[in-house]
């Protein structure tokens, strides 16, 4: 069946906005649950797609899963089944983190060759090297990826890109590896931090120097349940906020974390937005925009996911907009679509006054 979504614009937003628990959080916490056969309650799950392919990855491994109206996601893994996941289609890329959990549970893994949005290249190398560093040894076959070890064990690693993906599959391999790893120039997301907590609460010993990109991790034995909370999504915050301040319109967000959307928040102030940081969460309301300069970055950077609405909201700046994407080159693929649409969009390669 063809669906629509049909918008008749000219309207600007207004009201009142409760924001859902993090995708890129509660994904990887259900992953995390496989460490333990014990339950685990991950509060403020998002009803998403991919929380449902998460699901149906971890229910084919053998966790019982259920989300109730409330959004409290329990789950129990006290057996693994399977460590196969090549049944599954390639819908995105968390079978990867998968292997680590899998390999302490059963001592081998196999994925399907990885999936995810087109949006330029993403290669595994890190995690790759990351794991044989700790005794992992992964062969590439013609449709998967098929990992094995006998002897998990710490190691310092050091990445030459503080990558998110790679970052929080070595936490969840080294949690219960035997010593101590470091890792170097790790991403230290919120969601990162969010998923540290979790861990932790299940007896982890893992501690982050933020600033100084480091996360150190003392390896145990067994690991318990919990109960942990998903931080709300600042995909969904600067999504709702970037479409607010593009309609001329005034939105306040409820039980959101101002310290998670610095850079965010500089830039739409800087743009002309109007920002009021309340007891309950922050108000949005547009006053009149200005073109400004933006370059993606790692966190506490201005975030690669941020690019897309906020460039959205661009097209309805006063004067020129510049928006350097220095994370993943395909990123302006949606460009066309607005340009279809009116947008006076022109994608460079130069770098145009930025740092490379």
């Amino acid at each position: 069946m063809n669906e629509r979504l049909i918008i008749r614009g000219g309207h600007p937003l207004e009201g009142i906005i409760e924001v859902r628990g993090s995708k890129n959080a509660a994904s990887k916490m259900m992953i995390a649950s496989l460490l333990t056969d014990e339950t685990c309650a991950i509060e403020n799950v998002p009803l998403s797609a991919e929380i449902d392919i998460t699901r149906e990855l971890c229910e084919h491994i053998g966790s019982d899963v259920v989300i109730s109206d409330t959004r409290v996601c329990r789950m129990q893994t006290p057996h693994v089944r399977t460590s196969s996941v090549m049944e599954l289609s390639r819908k995105n890329r968390i079978p990867i983190l998968a292997l680590g959990p899998l390999l302490h549970r059963r001592g081998f893994a196999e994925i399907p060759v990885l999936g995810g949005c087109p949006i330029g290249h993403r290669p595994i190398n890190l995690h790759v090297e990351a794991l044989n560093k700790m005794g992992v040894r992964i062969e590439r076959r013609e449709h998967s990826y098929y990992a094995q070890a006998h002897d998990i064990h710490g190691a310092d690693i050091e990445f030459e890109y503080p990558s998110v993906g790679p970052t929080e599959h070595t936490i969840l391999t080294a949690e219960r590896a035997r010593g101590v790893t470091r890792i170097a120039n790790a991403a230290t997301e919120p969601e990162i931090i969010n998923l540290i907590t979790m861990l932790n609460g299940m007896g982890a010993h893992i501690a982050v120097k933020e600033q100084a990109r480091e996360i150190n991790i003392e390896g145990v034995e067994r690991l318990q349940g919990t109960v942990v909370r998903v931080i709300p999504d600042r995909n969904e915050i600067v999504s709702f906020a970037a479409a607010t301040l593009a309609t001329g319109g005034s939105v306040n967000m409820l039980h959101i974390e101002e310290g998670h959307l610095t850079a965010f928040l500089e830039k739409a102030k800087e743009l002309g937005a109007r920002i009021e940081i309340k007891p309950d969460g922050i108000l949005f309301e547009s006053n009149g925009l200005r073109g400004i300069s933006i370059q993606t970055s790692p966190h506490p950077g201005f975030m690669t996911d941020w690019q897309q609405p906020f460039c959205v909201l661009l097209t309805q700046a006063e004067g020129e907009s510049i928006m350097h994407e220095t994370v993943y080159e395909d990123r302006f693929g949606y460009a066309k679509e607005l340009q279809r649409m009116g947008g006076d969009i022109v994608i460079s390669d130069e770098c145009l006054g930025f740092e490379r």
